[in-house]
């Protein structure tokens, strides 16, 4: 693993847009991955709607289990560390991961502190919510964004809740003057070059892709319609009555996302999605899109 300056990191993550990465559990559902056309893989031992259901402290996957991963696709592959665990990150990078996932998915190691990812060469990418905690990553080093969501539950509502949220912090720091930058980044308790960033070209500085909840071909067009620049897959393929016809359907989807005829004919007979979570029905402690800052 050569990666290091956060131009080649960035760089990196640039070369999945307008693609569609998806958690597998396996290396069988690796292959399955692969061969629907996804860009990577997330490799963690349970899915999202899994680690909800069964509860307790979610952590990092067996190394063996990333490894027979790793060896079974020529994709890249990505792995789940909890917010802060740093040396969950230094064990991922020993293991030749592409990207880690510091995700509040798993649970939360560190309640004070996010994880320094310029110490590192593998490049890392994070949650968020909103543009200030979006940038807050980014100041620490991340090299690539996605929305929160809410993952496990096949309820895309949070998901586009936080990418219309991003996007219209976006458009309120691009039309400010530029006296007013300063302020917007209190505000947002973002760094302040970030903030001149956004300002001068209109967008994050790293990609920003969908996560959480994203479970039919529609979901994922929907949220390429939001300006997202690719989707993340977690529980919504393999909690459903056919993965590989709808993983391949989701693929195509990203690509064809302005296409209506195409999204109807990949939409058709797919089978039962994974069974969802109405979002208003979940108590606080079991909301997983609050974890981080």
């Amino acid at each position: 693993m050569e990666l290091a300056t956060t131009r080649v990191k960035t760089g990196f993550a640039e070369m999945f847009k307008g693609g569609v990465i998806m958690d597998v559990v396996t290396a069988d559902q690796a292959r399955i991955a692969e061969a629907a056309g996804a860009t990577a893989v997330m490799a963690l031992e349970r899915v999202p709607a899994d680690i909800r259901k069964d509860g307790g402290v979610a952590r990092m996957s067996d190394p063996k289990m990333i490894k027979s991963i790793i060896q079974a696709v020529s994709i890249p592959v990505m792995a789940k560390v909890r917010i802060g665990h740093f040396v969950e990150a230094q064990i991922l990078q020993a293991l030749g991961v592409d990207f880690v996932d510091e995700s509040e998915v798993l649970t939360p190691a560190d309640e004070s502190f996010h994880i320094d990812k310029h110490a590192f060469k593998v490049p890392f990418v994070c949650g968020a919510k909103n543009l200030g905690e979006a940038l807050r990553r980014v100041g620490e080093g991340a090299s690539m964004i996605r929305t929160k969501g809410e993952a496990g539950t096949g309820n895309v509502v949070e998901a586009v809740r936080h990418a219309r949220t991003i996007t219209s912090d976006i458009a309120k720091v691009k039309s400010a003057r530029s006296e007013e930058l300063m302020t917007l980044a209190r505000d947002f308790q973002a760094p302040y070059d970030l903030v001149r960033f956004v300002h001068e070209h209109g967008k994050l500085p790293v990609v920003n892709f969908a996560a959480g909840g994203v479970a039919t071909p529609a979901d994922a067009a929907l949220m390429m319609w939001l300006g997202m620049d690719g989707v993340f897959v977690g529980s919504g393929i393999f909690k459903s009555d056919n993965p590989e016809k709808r993983a391949r359907a989701i693929v195509k989807a990203v690509t064809h996302f302005q296409n209506p005829d195409v999204l109807a004919e990949v939409s058709e007979d797919l089978g039962a999605p994974m069974t969802g979570i109405n979002i208003d029905g979940l108590i606080e402690s079991e909301r997983l899109a609050g974890r981080g800052w």
